[in-house]
Formats: structure tokens, C-alpha cells, sequence
């Protein structure tokens, strides 16, 4: 079906609309929660790749050091790891039509002191995150990346743990409504490889089924 016929065309040109407004976003460093101090230490560089037609949203934290340089989601080792467990190439994980990717908290928000990256800026989902939901009605998946993300999206869903969440996905999937599953995912940072190793049912049964859902969602 042809986006004019469909109404995908008129929903990607307003959706264009909003993400311009969300290149433009400071909320961050002008005008914090908890006051300027509280302010975002660097320029904003609003990382969020939404689509009218893509069947499965990537709802991760927030970008790290390299996507802050690269402009690009998922441009890092996460990324690799990303699209190894979903079974694509690069050309048809940044292809519009097939996934969206976008995060909780759009910038960078810098690091702690010990080097790891600080969580996604509380200001972020509040302003922007119901918008965006609102103009992709056409999802079929959402892959909900991390606890920030699971928190937002799961809502009663989301269990005690990250661990207890990701293990009872077969029901989160089954329970988050009809016509858009949700699916929850440990985050793909190399720093997560212990967890993975605790846990090989993730590999060994969640992991195979997501390949296959991902072939079905964005075949032609």
C-alpha cells in the first residue's frame, strides 16, 4: 500500500515536524530540573530516529560518547552486539521502514565520576516521549532496552529485577496489549557479558525467537 493511500506519507511529513522541533530541544542545559546547576555540562546533540512506518521501535537509554560524536543511534560495540541479536545488517537497521530507535533521554548526559555513562536526563521522555508514541501507531514490536526504558513502557509488566523482567518475556509479550508487543532486553554493552553468562536461556531461547519475529516484521 502506497503512503498516500495508507496516510504513513502525511504521518512521516508531521512526524518530520516534531523530530525538527526535537533537534532544536536545550530543555537540558537552559532549563533543567533541579536548577542550573543541574544543567546538561555540554552541548545538546539530540540523537532520535522515528519512523510512520517502521513495524518495531528500539526504546534504549540514552547515547553514549560515540553517538554523541556520530549524530547516529547505536553507533558503538552496543551496536554491534544490537544487530547481531536481532539478525540484521547495518543497511536494514537504519532503514526507516524497518525499525525505529529512539531513546529515553535523546543527548548524551555525560559521565560519573568513575567513567560510566550518568542515566538518561529526566527531562527528556516528559516533553517528548508522548508525542513521538503518538505518531507511530503503525508498530508492531517494541524492544525495551534497559530499566529506564522497561520502567516507562511496562508499567505493572515490569518486575522486582532487569533479570526477573527479561526472563518473564514470553508473558510481558503476551500481556502489554494487542497489536504492539513488548518485548524487554538486557542492555548490549560488552559490560553486560557476565550477566549474559549467568543467564544462557537469554541466548538459548529468547534470542532465537526475537531473530525470527524480526525476519517476519520487516520482510517485504
Amino acid at each position: 500500500m502506497s503512503g498516500a493511500a495508507d496516510g504513513s506519507g502525511d504521518r512521516q511529513a508531521a512526524l518530520d515536524a516534531l523530530l525538527a522541533d526535537i533537534a532544536s530541544c536545550r530543555i537540558c542545559r537552559d532549563a533543567p530540573l533541579g536548577g542550573s546547576t543541574n544543567a546538561l555540562p555540554h552541548e545538546p546533540r539530540p540523537v532520535c530516529v522515528a519512523s510512520s512506518r517502521a513495524p518495531i521501535l528500539i526504546a534504549g537509554q540514552a547515547p553514549g560518547t560515540r553517538v554523541h560524536r556520530s549524530g547516529r543511534p547505536f553507533t558503538d560495540p552496543s551496536g554491534d552486539r544490537l544487530r547481531d541479536w536481532l539478525g540484521v545488517d547495518e543497511a536494514q537497521f537504519y532503514d526507516r521502514d524497518n525499525f525505529a530507535i529512539v531513546p529515553m533521554g535523546f543527548c548524551f548526559p555525560g559521565q560519573d565520576a568513575k567513567g560510566g555513562d550518568l542515566p538518561p536526563r529526566r527531562e527528556c521522555a516528559p516533553a517528548w516521549r508522548g508525542m513521538v508514541m503518538e505518531h507511530m501507531p503503525q508498530l508492531k514490536l517494541i524492544l525495551v532496552i534497559g530499566q529506564y526504558a522497561q520502567a516507562w513502557h511496562l508499567g505493572r509488566l515490569r518486575q522486582k529485577s532487569l533479570t526477573e523482567t527479561v526472563r518473564n518475556w514470553r508473558s510481558i509479550m503476551a500481556e502489554s496489549g494487542a497489536g504492539c508487543a513488548v518485548l524487554p532486553l538486557p542492555h548490549p554493552s560488552w559490560r553486560n557479558s557476565g550477566w549474559i553468562r549467568k543467564n544462557p536461556w537469554f541466548e538459548t531461547e529468547l534470542l532465537p525467537e526475537l531473530k525470527q519475529i524480526v525476519k517476519r516484521e520487516i520482510s517485504p
